[in-house]
């Protein structure tokens, strides 16, 4: 009988790869999720700054707190 030389590397195994598989799928949707969220957080926050901006357009504040519309023309000249 012949003597069989047995390879000592490192094997990965199946179940390895399939572990391995599945925390890079795990990792890519939950970096989908949180990608997700900051882009709709952000542009609900760009829409609240535009509308907030929109409000005051045309508006002077006084001291007292009391806002007058004012023309964009005398705003302009002044």
């Amino acid at each position: 009988m012949g003597y069989r030389v047995r390879d000592a590397q490192p094997r990965l195994a199946l179940w390895t790869l399939v572990a391995l598989g599945n925390v890079a799928l795990l990792v890519a949707a939950v970096g989908v999720a949180v990608l997700a969220t900051l882009v709709s957080i952000l542009t609900l926050a760009g829409a609240a700054f535009v509308g907030w901006n929109v409000t005051r357009r045309g508006t002077i504040t006084r001291r007292g707190g009391m806002t007058v519309p004012v023309a964009l023309a005398a705003r302009r000249r002044a």
